[in-house]
């Protein structure tokens, strides 16, 4: 292959370890530990130097958008090394696509060998390379297979009524005795209440989030904070009034849920496959609901009519048989 260099080089290796879910926890063969270990040793055998460890804990193969492997392609392109060695195939990728991209392409225009130490892969090897495509193939396979029975296990339990998020939404709080089930939050119900209370009465979402705005109460984002759950700090840092300050977002999405009726609502973004990154958004009355599976802070006559309330305002796209060039820019200070 053009650009690989000689085998009795004096390689600086960069060794890659990835480890994701996918794996399984119980897969000691597969620990980020594990494939240091083999790897390591392989090095020392070669007699060549050990230029940097790259670690990726908890990414799935099928992105490369992965931080530690970013690096090294960026420390590959400065010219810091020149080999990559992974346990296997599988670690460097399961996308037989991009996997191809970087041992076809990248890896031979930037003079770096790779090698695959358990599955016999090494670029300077023809014959090896020749079945490479298969395996990748194969890994993509594995990881398909295994994206289908996450999904079919998670939509079995989102149908028993379970609820599956990390944090529970605000108004709520998860059940001490059953982390799948919710529990109204007394401590911001009342807020949840107030907004539909307000939409009741005819008021649109401008005037509603003007209204929550007054009262100085943390918007959802910073009351779950408060609350321990992680990555909503940096939205407030530099700027602590932000923290009271509501998107007119927090007050349609609250608005428009049916966990506040009652009902465990899914579904509402889904990608085209697991190598799409893309989920376009469904409307509403798309959505996956189960109903009556906790108890709502409003009833559901009383969501209902909210629903129709804002679907009446929903205006169609491109109504006038034109595009408005303010469209997004400028709105109306009172209703939004």
């Amino acid at each position: 292959m053009a650009g690989i260099r000689m085998e009795n080089q004096i390689y600086e290796v960069g060794i890659y370890c990835r480890l994701s879910k996918d794996d399984g926890t119980d897969n000691e063969s597969a620990s980020i530990a594990t494939q240091k270990s083999i790897i390591t040793d392989y090095v020392k055998k070669q007699g060549w130097h050990l230029a940097k460890t790259y670690v990726d804990d908890g990414y799935s193969g099928t992105n490369f958008q992965r931080p530690s492997f970013q690096n090294m392609i960026k420390d590959i392109e400065n010219g810091l090394i020149n080999c990559v060695i992974t346990k296997d195939l599988s670690r460097l990728g399961r996308n037989y696509l991009d996997c191809g991209l970087y041992l076809e392409v990248f890896f031979p225009e930037n003079n770096v060998r790779y090698i695959a130490v358990n599955d016999g892969v090494d670029t300077l090897n023809k014959s090896a390379m020749d079945i490479t495509p298969f395996r990748n193939i194969l890994n993509e396979m594995y990881s398909a297979d295994v994206s289908v029975k996450i999904k079919s296990a998670y939509r079995a339990r989102f149908q028993q009524g379970k609820f599956m998020g990390t944090y529970a939404p605000y108004g709520y709080i998860k059940d001490p005795a059953d982390h799948n089930h919710l529990l109204i939050d007394d401590k911001v119900a009342h807020v949840v209440r107030e907004i539909f209370d307000l939409a009741l009465a005819g008021n649109g979402i401008a005037k509603i989030r003007k209204h929550i705005n007054k009262q100085h109460v943390l918007r959802p984002a910073a009351y779950a904070a408060e609350q321990g759950a992680a990555g909503y700090e940096r939205y407030f840092e530099g700027n602590e009034e932000n923290r009271y300050i509501w998107s007119e977002n927090s007050v349609r999405g609250i608005l428009r849920s049916p966990i506040y009726a009652g009902n465990l609502a899914g579904y509402k973004r889904i990608a085209a496959n697991m190598k799409s990154k893309k989920r376009p958004s469904k409307l509403p009355e798309e959505w996956e609901v189960i109903p009556n599976t906790h108890e709502g802070i409003v009833t559901q006559e009383e969501f209902d009519t909210v629903q129709r309330l804002m679907t009446s305002r929903r205006r169609e796209q491109n109504a006038g048989g034109f595009e408005n060039i303010f469209s997004g820019v400028i709105k109306c200070a009172d209703c939004g």
